[in-house]
């Protein structure tokens, strides 16, 4: 006969750290998420009193610095029928989000990245982490960041940070990694510090990589963004819960072709200021 192996008590574990954790830093969470919330409403209300219309030009001047007319056009076309659908306001809300959860990503995953890139050490502590956080599946994310910070703006943005940061990370190591050792040496010939030689050569030569990754950071900000909804972030990506709650084709067409269109649009300026001859692994 069979006995069945004891079962370890690990959720009452996590369910007594979280507890922990909650008594000990709720507090300061909570006045995190309220001055991050406030930062975030506070653009969003800017950037909805702005004309659509001059909004639409000033993406079509970045479009066309980025990639000349065609892509100035196409930026136009495809954020004049946003604002046709009347989705403009849920698209800011998105575009809000994206922006500063991958700009967050980026100023804390560029250093992490250059630290890796130059002790071994830290590089070993780094590298399973970020296994997990790019194999584990997007919406466990959204578990813990709901019990530290509840539902809305804030914990969208935990969430994609720690969803999007890992290709910053490991694209900003691989491009100072392979600058070519005999530049390195040539640097250290003439007398330069680690300093010097960091924001002199390795970090220009590691640009094309280093621009790769925050282009990866964008596109994962906005697919997590989108999948944040589900815990009140808003945006497109609610649009699109509501039309599979309701089974509302035509609206979740409206709401996935204006998210098809933020996300070509975001992607092309993005590679485009940030060059193709970058190496991408993960």
């Amino acid at each position: 006969m069979a006995f069945p192996l004891p079962k370890l008590p690990l959720s009452q574990w996590i369910d007594a750290i979280v507890n922990w954790l909650e008594a000990t830093i709720g507090p300061f969470l909570t006045d995190v998420s309220n001055v991050v919330q406030a930062v975030v409403n506070a653009i969003i209300q800017f950037l909805n009193w702005v004309p659509p219309w001059l909004l639409i030009i000033v993406f079509a001047i970045i479009a066309y610095r980025a990639g000349k007319w065609k892509l100035a056009l196409g930026t136009v076309i495809g954020l004049l029928l946003i604002w046709d659908l009347q989705l403009w306001r849920d698209l800011i809300t998105t575009f809000v989000l994206v922006i500063l959860s991958a700009l967050v990503s980026v100023v804390i995953g560029l250093p992490i990245g250059i630290w890796s890139a130059r002790s071994r050490g830290v590089y070993r502590v780094v590298s399973p982490i970020l296994d997990l956080m790019q194999t584990m599946p997007s919406f466990v994310y959204l578990v813990p960041v709901l019990i530290f910070f509840n539902i809305g703006l804030v914990p969208a943005i935990f969430a994609t940070v720690v969803f999007a940061m890992p290709p910053t990370i490991r694209l900003t190591r691989l491009g100072i990694l392979h600058v070519p050792v005999d530049l390195v040496e040539a640097a250290r010939a003439f007398g330069t510090n680690d300093s010097q030689l960091l924001w002199k050569v390795q970090i220009p030569i590691a640009m094309p990589n280093i621009k790769a990754g925050i282009n990866q950071t964008i596109m994962l900000s906005l697919s997590m963004v989108v999948i944040a909804s589900m815990i009140g972030a808003g945006g497109l990506g609610a649009d699109v819960m509501s039309a599979l709650q309701t089974l509302n084709v035509g609206q979740g067409f409206e709401a996935g072709i204006s998210i098809v269109i933020l996300a070509v649009i975001m992607d092309r300026v993005s590679q485009k200021l940030g060059g193709r001859n970058a190496n991408v692994t993960k």
